[in-house]
């Protein structure tokens, strides 16, 4: 099993910026891909970005060009750097990974609450 434990978020004002980390922990060696999902009130989870395991990036549309994803060079440690932030980012913040080789999530965090002020 993986343990993975979010911290970082918060309240921020419109146009402010937040960094969100997340560590893994357990059974590492297992470790794949690490995405970071995010779910706003009365809305259905959806993926924000997404890291593999060499370090390729993704993100969804609404936050390209506002947000970075990275992982640390023990690839246990991923992050998150939102900046621009928008009162619609508003959400809580998942981390998430997968088992090595596959692509479905496998493993999720707790969670983090970012709220952006307008």
């Amino acid at each position: 099993q993986v343990q993975l434990v979010e911290s970082g978020g918060g309240l921020v004002q419109a146009g402010g910026s937040l960094s969100l980390s997340c560590a893994a922990s357990g059974s590492i060696f297992n470790l794949g891909n690490m995405y970071w999902y995010r779910q706003a009130p009365g809305k259905q989870r959806e993926l924000v970005a997404g890291i593999t395991l060499g370090g390729s990036p993704n993100y969804a549309d609404s936050v390209k060009g506002r947000f970075a994803i990275s992982r640390d060079k023990a690839k246990t440690t991923m992050y998150l750097q939102m900046n621009s932030l928008k009162p619609e980012d508003t959400a809580v913040y998942y981390c998430a990974a997968s088992r090595k080789f596959t692509v479905t999530v496998d493993f999720w965090g707790q969670g983090t609450q970012v709220t952006v002020s307008s």
